[in-house]
């Protein structure tokens, strides 16, 4: 059974961010899934939050990781240092690299990685994402080599723009191959 680490960004994702909900569905489907707080949630370290990742990482040792927007940079920052193979990525609701958050300046700058350390990847964005636009969006896909979903006006993709559900994800997570691919 799948080992899935779930990383909030700024703020956390508490119910009813998709992310929370997510956690608690994967469980009851009997998925083994941390859904960890980052300290200082509202104000975060960059050092600070690779540190507790990479913490996790070795005591959990995850096989799909998933992150929301500021998890995203947290990510790009720290997965070069991992070692560490992931079945799945799913990087959802990414933020610009050409505007800071104030509130998490010590993320930025980032460069995209050359190597995100996962199997399969999917990027989602959104048309209307106050944090990063559709072409920037675009670009970043470029930038990493990896597949995208553009979502249609679902701002971040959180529950603060009205955005709940979590089936996108579900979806992807629980898919079954076969010898053709995906079913």
């Amino acid at each position: 059974m799948q080992r899935i680490l779930i990383l909030h960004g700024l703020g956390g994702s508490d119910y009813p961010h998709w992310q929370a909900v997510l956690a608690g569905d994967l469980i009851k489907q009997n998925y083994t899934v941390s859904f960890p707080a980052f300290p200082k949630r509202d104000n975060p370290q960059l050092e600070e939050w690779k540190e507790f990742l990479k913490k996790e990482i070795e005591h959990f040792k995850p096989d799909t990781v998933i992150c929301h927007s500021l998890a995203n940079v947290l990510w790009f920052q720290t997965c070069e240092d991992l070692d560490i193979n992931l079945e799945k990525l799913m990087l959802v609701a990414p933020v610009s690299r050409n505007r800071v958050v104030e509130a998490a300046q010590t993320f930025y700058p980032y460069t995209p990685p050359k190597n995100l350390k996962a199997k399969e990847i999917i990027m989602l964005a959104s048309t209307n994402d106050p944090y990063m636009t559709e072409e920037e969006a675009m670009q970043l896909k470029e930038d990493l080599n990896v597949e995208i979903i553009i979502m249609k006006d679902a701002g971040h993709i959180n529950a603060d723009s009205g955005f709940g559900s979590h089936d996108f994800a579900l979806d992807w997570l629980t898919k079954e191959k076969n010898d053709k691919g995906y079913i």
